[in-house]
């Protein structure tokens, strides 16, 4: 048990923590070689995350997506999978809602919820597409995923254009029945943009949990991620839990989709490009190291950290840039994990002569 302790606080929290360190150390010396002051910016960084309620809840609502696009790819990674696709399925989901929220007239409560099942199940059957193509097919999901991104981003596009636009390229505003915002708990954050979605995107990470080792789905989808042929031999239905696995992994980047419509921006407009939810989302599995925990961690690192992007822009007249830089160090460091072994061998080489001695 203790050696199970050991190595699970080496993988789990060591190595991210070590990541997240250099990488921080990383974007220093790249302030520095620009000529700006890293203490200042990191300081303007905390200010501009921690600096009022208001800064509080506006992260908080920062970090709500990058949860959920987080668990999306976590959840295909844990069943063999390789999701590459939650920005196209974030889209379908958002693109669902909306169209939910305008062309249906429901009463106040039941309205959003009928838009968030309905965006999560969309945005679903969008990832089993490409399940469907991997079991039946054997098309590698990375190359179709990536393509249904596209996909999805200029269907949405065409159905806010010719369908749903109110001028200006975006559609017209959502009534307030498919709101899923909260006065009085905004009001608790400065009246920021926080939304109720934090407490789902929360929920969903412990349905992550329950879903993959409290259940006997789960089990066959961990079984078919760790070795297909022997899943197969042992009678599980590979195929099919490929699809289920894509079909989950979709809702949840689906319902993340949902949440930035119904609660944030409470509109849609016709995008130039990706959103880039899902990609980050790929950034804050990895470094979550694919646990639920870990996700909602590292979506609170990467949220804190775009989010202060803005105060080390105003506060240290450093680019916004910076920051992503720091978070492709971080990811790096994080796929990199020999080298922040060795980096890390001196400490351990220390505390193993401390304990013999």
């Amino acid at each position: 048990m203790s050696k199970f302790i050991r190595a699970l606080t080496r993988e789990s929290v060591i190595y991210p923590l070590a990541a997240i360190l250099l990488g921080l150390i990383f974007g220093a010396i790249i302030m520095l070689i620009g000529g700006y002051n890293p203490v200042i910016a990191y300081k303007s960084l905390v200010i501009q995350v921690f600096g009022s309620s208001y800064d509080i809840g506006e992260t908080i609502r920062a970090v709500t997506p990058l949860i959920l696009t987080g668990l999306s790819v976590a959840f295909a990674f844990r069943s063999g999978l390789f999701n590459i696709g939650a920005e196209g399925q974030f889209m379908i989901g958002m693109t669902v809602a909306t169209w939910v929220g305008i062309q249906w007239d429901l009463p106040i409560v039941v309205h959003a919820l009928v838009a968030m099942i309905l965006g999560g199940i969309a945005a679903g059957l969008w990832g089993a597409i490409a399940g469907y193509l991997k079991a039946k097919r054997g098309v590698n999901e990375v190359i179709t995923t990536i393509m249904l991104n596209w996909t999805a981003l200029y269907l949405s596009n065409y159905i806010i254009g010719f369908m749903l636009e109110k001028g200006q390229q975006r559609t017209t505003y959502l009534p307030e029945s498919a709101w899923i915002t909260s006065p009085w708990f905004a009001s608790l954050f400065g009246n920021s943009r926080i939304h109720l979605g934090i407490f789902i995107a929360l929920i969903g990470a412990l349905v992550f949990y329950i879903i993959l080792w409290k259940t006997k789905q789960g089990y066959e989808l961990r079984a078919v991620g760790h070795n297909a042929d022997a899943a197969e031999y042992a009678g599980m239905n590979v195929g099919r839990n490929i699809v289920k696995a894509m079909f989950i992994s979709g809702i949840f980047a689906g319902l993340a989709g949902t949440f930035e419509v119904l609660g944030v921006f409470h509109y849609q407009t016709i995008a130039a490009s990706s959103l880039g939810y899902g990609f980050d989302g790929i950034a804050v599995s990895l470094l979550g190291m694919n646990n639920p925990l870990g996700v909602v961690l590292a979506a609170a690192l990467f949220g804190s950290l775009s989010y202060g992007a803005a105060g080390m822009s105003f506060g240290a007249d450093v680019p916004p840039e910076i920051i992503r830089i720091v978070i492709g160090s971080i990811i790096f460091f994080v796929a990199a994990q020999g080298i922040v072994r060795w980096l890390l061998i001196p400490f351990y080489a220390k505390r193993k002569k401390e304990k013999v001695l």
